[in-house]
Formats: structure tokens, sequence, C-alpha cells
């Protein structure tokens, strides 16, 4: 690891590892093959939260989910909007204002309930 000072405070940190190498060098009836092995310095993201912030985990952008659901309300208010409908109407009223009810139960059970 070396530590390399820039004016103005800033510290840029530099790692290393070893890293094993191989590689097949293929042969011939006459000449067999071998395998050929070395190490290499790799520059490799240093370790740690220190340094010059080359190495900070970025935030996660996670997009906000709306999991919010209205069905209890819409359900419970459609059922009592309905229920409404019938008690308030009379004789052939009541084939429009069932249905009228459902709908308005629905959308203000809905909003009750936070959708």
């Amino acid at each position: 690891m070396a530590d390399y000072s820039q004016s103005g405070g800033v510290k840029d940190r530099t790692c290393y590892k070893e890293v094993y190498r191989e590689e097949y060098i293929p042969g011939t009836r006459d000449n067999p093959g071998r395998v050929r092995r070395w190490t290499e310095t790799r520059e490799v993201p240093c370790k740690g939260n220190r340094g010059g912030g080359r190495n900070r985990p970025r935030p996660q952008n996670n997009p906000s989910v709306d999991d919010n659901s209205c069905i209890e309300g819409a359900i419970i208010g459609g059922i009592a909007g309905g229920g409404a409908g019938a008690a308030l109407s009379r004789g052939d009223g009541r084939w429009w204002a069932i249905p009228l009810g459902v709908v308005g139960g629905t959308m203000v059970g809905c909003q009750i309930d936070g959708g």
C-alpha cells in the first residue's frame, strides 16, 4: 500500500495485491507441454474508508414504490354505499341509486383507507 499526499490535505491511497497466475503452453509429440507460473502485482480497491474518498460506497438509488393498497377500504365503502343507496331510494330509483352508491362508496372508502 502506498499513500500519496497532495497540497490541500487530500490523500490518495493506492493498494496492491499479489495475484498468482498460470498459463498452459501446449506441447507436441517431441516437446511436452508445460505450465508457466508467476505472480503479478495488481492495483486493487483499498479496504476501509480512509484516504481520498475514492472507495466510499455509492448511495443506493432505490426507486420509491407505492404499495399502499386501498382495496379493503374500497370494498367496505362499496358495500356501505350500495346499502345506503338501497335504503334511501324508493321504487324505480333503486336501479340507479344502488350502483351509484357502490361507485361513490368505493371512491370514498379508498380515500379513507389511504389510497
